[in-house]
């Protein structure tokens, strides 16, 4: 295993030795979409009816910031995952397909560093076939890299490999094989993003998380691990928006702080549990979770 130190003058990553190992090895994103936590009445998810799962089961099982935020005007959705990935959003400001001219030559992002230190990744995109890579799939970030898609070619094997159906995910927990970080993406029935079938979007998001979740907390994966759920954007100004953190060495009981935090805030820490670097821009200037944890990394 190796851990990408720095760039040489000819751009060549640079190795040594991984470092030590802390007690997070596991890290799994659930994303959701387009609510606050508060401050936007119905489509506020703090105390909201519609969503017990959240309110009743896991906030007092785990911790959660008060004060959690997409980046200032970041808005819609395509901006923040690029942000959750690479700690800026490339000047993107709308949604759209990585094959409509929005694709990234840098490789400067969260999975490139891991793979370069030896550390597994895999997303798990309920609309990903598992046969070509999604290049027109916007909440899964990684597609807008071309070292992910080899110059987002739709056969591209890593890419394939790499950005998986989420109906895989049930057995990959089950037999202990998913990978070390693993950033899962509903889809708009299930993310809160649209209603779907004439039901409310936020009793549907927070029943499927009373699903899947359970399967994460139950896994192998997860006695040393961590799984954030946060939502992409607020549905109101820029939040502040839902962050359950959820681990055997989290803080439990519904803690929480007013500190300021948003995505670089969430990059920098899962940067700082694999130990990889350098922070990558505005992550190197926001504040990490470790307050909602007893034990970090």
């Amino acid at each position: 295993m190796f851990l990408l130190l720095g760039m040489t003058s000819c751009g060549n990553p640079s190795y040594q030795n991984a470092p030590p190992q802390g007690h997070i090895q596991n890290v799994f994103i659930i994303m959701m979409e387009n609510h606050n936590w508060t401050g936007a009445g119905a489509n506020s998810i703090e105390n909201n009816p519609n969503a017990p799962y959240i309110n009743q089961v896991l906030i007092p099982m785990g911790a959660h910031p008060s004060n959690y935020n997409n980046p200032p005007h970041m808005h819609p959705s395509l901006p923040n995952y690029l942000w959750l990935e690479a700690g800026t959003n490339f000047g993107i400001l709308t949604d759209g397909p990585a094959v409509a001219g929005l694709s990234q030559t840098t490789t400067l992002h969260l999975v490139t560093l891991l793979k370069n230190a030896g550390i597994s990744w895999k997303a798990y995109d309920e609309a990903a076939d598992g046969k070509t890579c999604p290049l027109t799939h916007w909440h899964t970030p990684f597609v807008f890299f071309d070292d992910v898609t080899d110059n987002m070619n739709p056969q591209s094997s890593y890419c394939i490999s790499h950005i998986r159906p989420l109906s895989e995910l049930t057995d990959d927990l089950k037999s202990d094989s998913t990978a070390r970080y693993n950033f899962i993406v509903p889809n708009d029935c299930h993310s809160m993003h649209s209603p779907c079938n004439g039901g409310n979007q936020i009793a549907q998001g927070d029943e499927w998380l009373s699903e899947i979740v359970p399967q994460i907390l139950g896994s192998s994966a997860y006695k040393n691990g961590v799984l954030f759920i946060v939502w992409d954007e607020a549905k109101k100004g820029d939040g502040p928006i839902p962050m359950l953190v959820l681990s055997p060495f989290a803080k439990t009981g519904g803690y929480t702080n007013l500190t300021y935090y948003n995505h670089g805030s969430t990059l920098r820490t899962v940067e700082e549990i694999f130990g990889v670097q350098p922070l990558l821009r505005d992550a190197a200037k926001e504040t990490d979770l470790s307050d909602f944890f007893n034990q970090f990394p």
